[in-house]
């Protein structure tokens, strides 16, 4: 389509921008808008996640705890946020990092006590912030007393906790485990000679839904966290929870078929997930005033609204791996394309995602958590030159998106991925594991490494950066894992006290979105679409507009969109410049740059 130039020739500072007077009027007048929207604390919240592990150490044995995170609670609140996502902190052996739990109802001796958890949740509480807890609840650790006495015989009460395979009817039909050596989610069990099932590591085997004592015995454990004042659960791949335990042959082609080619889709389709998240909602959730999260493994834009539709009765949001995973090529193991992403298919996929929950539901919006690689290392730029544009451009895109947002703990600092070099630096299960498959099967465990470089979830999990003293300030003892060598330039005191640092600019977003309802409820539409450098979009709400421009490339960038009103109110821009542009020529960007401005 022709550009439509205006005749006068003026000047707009600080972000003037243009795009078509039939767009702007066609999103102001847009029925959706003049409905009042279901205002809720949890949807208005700014959920920070925290990995206990990395954060702080306050005892000197190398591992962040809870007394750790309880003397940077004032750092927490300073931030702006709302909630506190805590990464499991039951007691576990720690096959996967505290996701094989062992007692739901202890704290990880590493970690601290109860009366250290008491502790932390009247002092955040104190604060304003809420606590979401992790809830573990596919499987179990190998360790746990369920698991412990019902291996040990077929009559044991606890033998139905979990999923079991009668060797007696031989090879159990294949499902693959993703931390496991062999690849397989079957493991034999001699005392009862059977195999149980676990999708991810052997020592984690799978819990039986399809019991109702199990079930009960789950609700039990949520109620006790819930009624010690919990504000919730990020629920970790409930999608997983029901299977068919005729345990059918998959075939490739009934794969491919049925499920896109997908395990994750396969193992989310569970014939009775959606009756036991009901029951959950019955039974435990709907009795309090509290969040819940589902980790949407598997979850596909068809199957999504049936976690999160107020009309059924089940969790309030969910968030989906669609936008984590864009740019991995196909493979056993994550790897980046060689051009990383492109723009314009990112685009697709978050304004797809974004029409699922446009009326009903509510989504969530994040680019790093602790299962993927440091957000600025994998959607921006981590280089010296541009770490610090890109990665206030990415908290632009996090905090202006519709969706409750969910912010990674050191994102706010820039933190960038550490990019080991040996795999014996590497702590996680799922590299440790998947390398020793690759060697077994005669791969090329160079290329892994180098893959892991950008995609291990270990890079995720370093250190907190705090200052420049020794270990960052993290430990005065020697960390579990190794601290990012660029913790003497990237770190809290250095960047609070610069006022164009990511910290700073993370707390100034923080509050642009709070004063701005627009930013939470507001319609999103995306503009120019085809453009492969510049992601553009507006966020409308009651005949207020809010303009987001945000260049994901180092190079300058133009837009092509335009408009015939000169009144743009410029919010904030992550040059902290005043930028000149001529209203009859596209806008302008320079790499990274971001912009978020009102018009009126």
């Amino acid at each position: 389509m022709k550009n439509i130039f205006i005749a006068s020739f003026l000047i707009l500072t600080c972000f003037s921008v243009s795009f078509s007077q039939s767009k702007l009027n066609s999103v102001k007048t847009s029925p959706i808008l003049q409905e009042s929207p279901n205002h809720t604390w949890w949807k208005e919240a700014i959920v920070y996640q925290i990995y206990p592990r990395s954060f702080k150490d306050s005892n000197g044995d190398g591992i962040g705890d809870l007394k750790g995170i309880i003397s940077k609670l004032n750092y927490i609140k300073n931030l702006g946020v709302t909630a506190v996502w805590l990464n499991p902190i039951y007691q576990s052996p720690n096959a996967d990092n505290g996701y094989d739990i062992s007692n739901y109802r202890q704290i990880m001796k590493e970690f601290g006590t109860m009366a250290d958890f008491d502790t932390l949740l009247y002092e955040l509480h104190k604060r304003g912030i809420k606590l979401i807890m992790d809830l573990v609840v596919n499987h179990t650790s190998n360790q746990h007393f369920w698991f412990m006495q019902g291996r040990t015989s077929r009559t044991n009460p606890f033998y139905s906790y979990y999923h079991w395979w009668p060797a007696e009817k031989g090879t159990p039909p294949y499902r693959p485990g993703s931390f496991d050596v062999n690849g397989s989610a079957w493991t034999y069990n001699k005392p009862t000679n059977s195999y149980y099932l676990h999708y991810f590591s052997e020592m984690q085997p799978d819990l039986n839904w399809e019991n109702p004592k199990l079930r009960e015995a789950i609700f039990k454990m949520m109620r006790f966290w819930l009624n010690k004042g919990v504000d919730g659960f990020r629920m970790d791949v409930i999608s997983f929870i029901s299977k068919d335990t005729i345990f059918p042959i998959i075939t490739p082609k009934i794969l491919n078929e049925k499920y896109n080619g997908s395990w994750s889709q396969y193992y989310a389709s569970g014939p009775y997930l959606h009756q036991y998240l009901r029951q959950m909602n019955r039974d435990v959730l709907s009795k309090y005033n509290i969040m819940t999260v589902a980790e949407g493994a598997g979850v596909t834009t068809k199957t999504a609204p049936k976690f999160v539709d107020s009309d059924r009765h089940e969790l309030n949001m969910l968030y989906h791996f669609d936008g984590v995973d864009y740019g991995y090529l196909p493979g056993i193991y994550k790897k980046l394309a060689p051009n990383g992403y492109d723009l314009v298919g990112l685009k697709e996929v978050y304004s797809k995602w974004d029409s699922i929950f446009e009326h009903r539901g509510w989504g969530t919006i994040y680019l790093g958590n602790h299962d993927q690689p440091r957000m600025v290392s994998r959607w921006g730029n981590d280089s010296p030159k541009w770490r610090t544009l890109s990665s206030k451009m990415l908290t632009t895109f996090i905090l202006t998106m519709r969706g409750t947002p969910y912010y990674y703990a050191g994102d706010e600092l820039g933190m960038s991925n550490i990019k080991f070099d040996s795999i014996s630096e590497y702590k996680d299960i799922e590299t440790i594991n998947m390398y020793k498959y690759l060697k077994n099967h005669g791969e090329d465990v160079h290329a892994f490494l180098e893959a892991q470089k950008m995609t291990a979830r270990d890079n995720a999990r370093t250190p907190f950066q705090w200052n420049t003293s020794v270990n960052a300030g993290f430990t005065k003892g020697t960390p579990w894992i190794q601290v990012n060598p660029n913790y003497k330039t990237v770190n809290v005191a250095i960047e609070a006290r610069d006022p164009n640092s990511c910290l700073n600019y993370f707390k100034k977003m923080i509050e642009l979105r709070k004063q701005h309802k627009t930013l939470i409820y507001g319609k999103y539409t995306l503009l120019d679409k085809e453009n492969k450098q510049i992601y553009s979009y507006t966020r409308t709400l009651n005949g207020k507009t809010i303009l987001i421009l945000l260049n994901f490339s180092p190079k300058d960038g133009r837009t092509n969109i335009y408009q015939n009103f000169t009144n743009a109110i410029c919010l904030i821009d992550n040059y902290n410049e005043s930028l000149k542009i001529k209203i009859n020529e596209p806008v302008q960007l320079r790499p990274y740059e971001a912009a978020v401005f009102e018009l009126e």
